[in-house]
């Protein structure tokens, strides 16, 4: 991972905090929890290596600039989690990649 952006961690922190879940840790990457999910997020300031997390789930939070170079490695590298990007831009976010929902039977 490149130099820590650490507006980009507090940014990355209130969204979980705001969308009810428990932030775990400080620094660049943590731990947010809402009943049964936990979710390990990592935040991007450059893209760099991936980290390599345990757990079901994995949340990168990045910067426009970053997301689609961040997204390619992890189609190249498919981690063995669910993963999703979340983009900041200023004071806004948005999900860019969500993992996928639960597939429908016929």
């Amino acid at each position: 991972m490149g130099p820590v952006n650490m507006q980009l961690v507090e940014q990355a922190r209130s969204i979980f905090a705001e969308l009810g879940y428990t932030v775990e840790g400080d620094g660049p990457e943590f731990r947010a929890q809402r009943e049964w999910k936990v979710v390990h997020v990592s935040t991007v300031f450059e893209t760099g290596t991936l980290p390599s997390a345990s757990g079901d789930f994995h949340c990168f939070v990045a910067q426009p600039g970053d997301v689609d170079e961040l997204e390619a490695k992890l189609k190249r590298t498919s981690p063995d989690y669910e993963w999703a990007i979340i983009v900041v831009d200023g004071d806004e976010y948005q999900v860019e990649r969500a993992p996928p929902g639960p597939r429908a039977a016929a």
